[in-house]
């Protein structure tokens, strides 16, 4: 399986003036997805590397829900305390995603709703999840928490013998959009809840439903039967996995792992991590469904639930096998990846092969150029 990505375009926006990066990891099995994500960082290369890190989990979450899709992902680096025009930027970003052609269709990420979708299909038709006032599937965190919570019942399962999460001691970090509709999905469960957020604004909605708050510096410790990230990625990594007091780990955060070796220091503690490319598909699965493959709300629903069950046979896999749930999921994608071939189970939203992607497209010499001013 080759890992390299098929393109990536760094440019700075033509309205905006900032750094703007389009990653598309593969296209293997298909058009690539994946969110725009809105955020300040110390350099436009650090923005680079999450887009390039972000596009390829996306094309491992493609891969192993058996969609017909590979992964993209878009970044605007803003520079730290910058003021920008949030239009301008999302117009800009339209026009790189339209020069694609199609290999790649953009939605909502950190920092971005389904509203600037809004904007940026004013450039190209290649945009998902617009208001369902415009005839979109909307918000997609709802879908995100629902699958999250689908995989969290079935790590219970396979760690503690059943998903039953009532009396279960959770603690999820990060109340966005996602862990805040978790959290809420999960104390109507009748699970403990243990919550954290670097927004202390968001305590007293936390409290509301029977969390008890602690500080995000505190929260990896907790002594919790599973631990939920839903903030941004990298929180595993070797300094802070010998402070986990936890079983388990399920949380929809992208990019959980620092390096892949820290998926290796999980499974030797015996602490289960569900590979966060599963637990957070639920919305890719909703999204390619209903807007691209013309299944029905309910279809798409009951695909997203179906994340139960796809998550028991990864964890099953590799329990049955002695490795790590994390390698037995990137095996499972690299085999469909290495096939090119798409799930046709009943459902599915597609049953033919997709031809092989030609030789990486050539970018020209502007869009390899850095952005002309690093944040």
């Amino acid at each position: 399986m080759n890992l390299e990505h098929q393109r990536v375009i760094i440019t700075t926006g033509a309205r905006s003036g900032l750094p703007i990066v389009v990653a598309v990891h593969s296209t293997a099995l298909g058009p690539a997805l994946g969110g725009c994500r809105l955020w300040h960082y110390p350099s436009w290369r650090d923005g680079l590397d999450d887009a390039l890190a972000l596009s390829a989990s996306m094309t491992f979450k493609c891969a192993v829900a058996g969609l017909p899709h590979g992964g993209g992902k878009t970044v605007i680096a803003a520079p730290p305390g910058a003021r920008l025009d949030r239009r301008a930027a999302l117009l800009d970003v339209g026009e790189v995603v339209e020069s694609l052609g199609g290999a790649y269709t953009v939605g909502p990420d950190v920092g971005t709703s389904s509203a600037d979708m809004l904007t940026i299909a004013e450039r190209t038709r290649h945009v998902g999840c617009r208001p369902e006032s415009a005839g979109g599937t909307g918000d997609p965190g709802r879908h995100t928490a629902t699958g999250a919570l689908a995989a969290i019942r079935a790590t219970c399962r396979h760690v503690f013998g059943t998903g039953d999460l009532h009396g279960r001691t959770v603690c999820v970090i990060g109340l966005g959009h996602v862990g805040g509709a978790l959290a809420e999905q999960l104390a109507a469960e009748g699970a403990r809840l243990t919550v954290t957020d670097i927004d202390p604004a968001r305590r007293p909605g936390a409290e509301s439903i029977g969390a008890r708050w602690v500080e995000p510096d505190a929260a990896l410790a907790e002594p919790v039967d599973v631990l939920v990230p839903a903030a941004l990625g990298g929180l595993l990594t070797a300094e802070t996995v010998p402070r986990l007091r936890c079983a388990a780990i399920a949380g929809p955060a992208n990019n959980q792992l620092a390096a892949d070796t820290v998926a290796e220091d999980l499974h030797r503690l015996g602490i289960c991590w569900a590979p966060d490319y599963v637990v957070s598909a639920g919305a890719v699965v909703y999204v390619a469904h209903t807007e691209l493959h013309g299944a029905s709300a309910g279809e798409a629903r009951a695909r997203v639930a179906a994340l139960d069950e796809l998550l028991t046979t990864v964890l099953h896999t590799a329990r049955r096998q002695g490795i790590s749930p994390h390698r037995a999921a990137r095996e499972l994608a690299a085999q469909r990846l290495d096939q090119s071939t798409v799930d046709t189970s009943p459902g599915s939203p597609a049953t033919a092969r997709p031809p092989r992607p030609g030789p990486p497209a050539q970018d020209s010499p502007a869009d390899r150029a850095a952005p002309a001013a690093s944040p």
